[in-house]
């Protein structure tokens, strides 16, 4: 039988560092003779310096941005380890369609194609008429996309969350799904009961964190659950002591809806999209990634800082500064889209305003 990591493999394409110092320096020269004192933008402008680099252009324009919340069911919840039931799930899926739920709410605010993505829902959902294969979303309007790959993971408590097979085929899914989307600019989201509990485990294993100190209360359990939860989820670290690759790891104690997302990771790098990434979940799947194909992280724009403690610890391990810590732990993408308006305003200050030169205003040099 193939291993996960061999499996899989094929579906890890190559990605290139973007490092260009030339460009760099062409672009940073441009932002430090705007018409204002140099630094006084702060993280705006190392944030517009990042867009530019990651789409090759001195004057950046973010276009067709498409929000994917990638939503599953896990097996593992059947062990109590969140204080929501797994219907919530579906529920929730069913939410976004209606355009109820937070991140429905604020990517018609910000202009941007909604994608849910049935990546493992325990549930059917019936077609609808907006859903075609070949049609994209519709301005305001949510898109559901079927990659469903089960009923849900297994319960990696007992055996691994998913096979080889399964584990390739949603890194492939996830891959297809991005070239099928227009724009240049992916945002992400998720929603499965259970899955923080595999953001844990995850960076458990790959940066060998205390899984005691890197596991929170999720959805909102009590002490008590919180702690039966840190139990259980030693028990499935300690039963997957073998799986030490990020992709045996990912198959052994991963969701089908992080899976699918690493590999909607890897082809929007590879394609030199701007990925913003959410909270805790979201960026496990790019820690994944990331220990595949170290340079998607030059592609990355964290969004936010949130309420789960392993996100801190998580953040840290990959090097990212996140733009805003407003303590969220919703999920859904609603960081990401919370946190998009600041990428807009900072390719608008580098395309729109003027330099010294073009508006006839004194360097300091010259006033002194």
């Amino acid at each position: 039988m193939r291993t996960p990591t061999t499996d899989s493999a094929a579906a890890v394409p190559a990605i290139a560092s973007l490092a260009d110092a030339a460009f760099t320096q062409r672009v940073q020269h441009a932002i430090d003779h705007k018409t204002k004192p140099l630094g006084a933008l702060g993280r705006l402008e190392q944030l517009a310096l990042r867009i530019a680099c990651i789409l090759g252009q001195d004057r950046p324009v973010l276009q067709q941005p498409q929000m994917l919340v990638f939503a599953a069911d896990h097996g593992l919840a059947a062990r109590g380890v969140s204080a929501y039931p797994v219907d919530v799930t579906w529920q929730m899926v069913e939410n976004f369609m209606a355009g109820g739920a937070a991140v429905s709410v604020l990517a018609r605010q910000h202009g941007l194609a909604l994608n849910v993505v049935d990546c493992g829902v325990a549930r059917d959902f019936p077609a609808r008429e907006q859903d075609p294969d070949d049609k994209l979303p519709q301005p305001g309007q949510p898109r559901l996309w079927r990659r469903k790959l089960g009923y849900g993971t297994r319960d990696c408590s007992q055996g691994p969350a998913m096979t080889a097979t399964e584990c390739a085929m949603a890194l492939r899914n996830g891959a297809a799904l991005v070239r099928q989307l227009p724009g240049n600019a992916l945002l992400l989201g998720e929603m499965g009961i259970g899955n923080t509990s595999s953001a844990s485990l995850l960076l458990a294993r790959l940066c060998g964190e205390p899984l005691a100190e890197v596991t929170g209360a999720g959805t909102g359990l009590d002490a008590a659950g919180l702690a039966r939860k840190i139990g259980v989820l030693q028990e499935v670290l300690q039963l997957h002591a073998q799986a030490t690759e990020p992709l045996d790891a990912l198959a052994a104690m991963g969701g089908f809806e992080v899976a699918t997302m690493v590999g909607a990771v890897l082809q929007a790098a590879a394609e030199r999209r701007v990925i913003v990434v959410d909270g805790f979940i979201t960026t496990a799947a790019v820690l994944v990634a990331s220990r595949l194909q170290p340079a998607v992280l030059e592609r990355c724009v964290f969004s936010h800082r949130s309420g789960e403690p392993g996100h801190v610890r998580m953040l840290a391990h990959l090097g990212a500064e996140p733009l805003l810590d407003w303590q969220l732990r919703l999920g859904e993408g609603s960081g990401a889209a919370l946190a998009w308006p600041l990428l807009v305003s900072a390719c608008a200050m580098l395309g729109e305003m003027a330099s010294f030169a073009q508006a006839g205003v004194s360097t300091r040099s010259e006033q002194a």
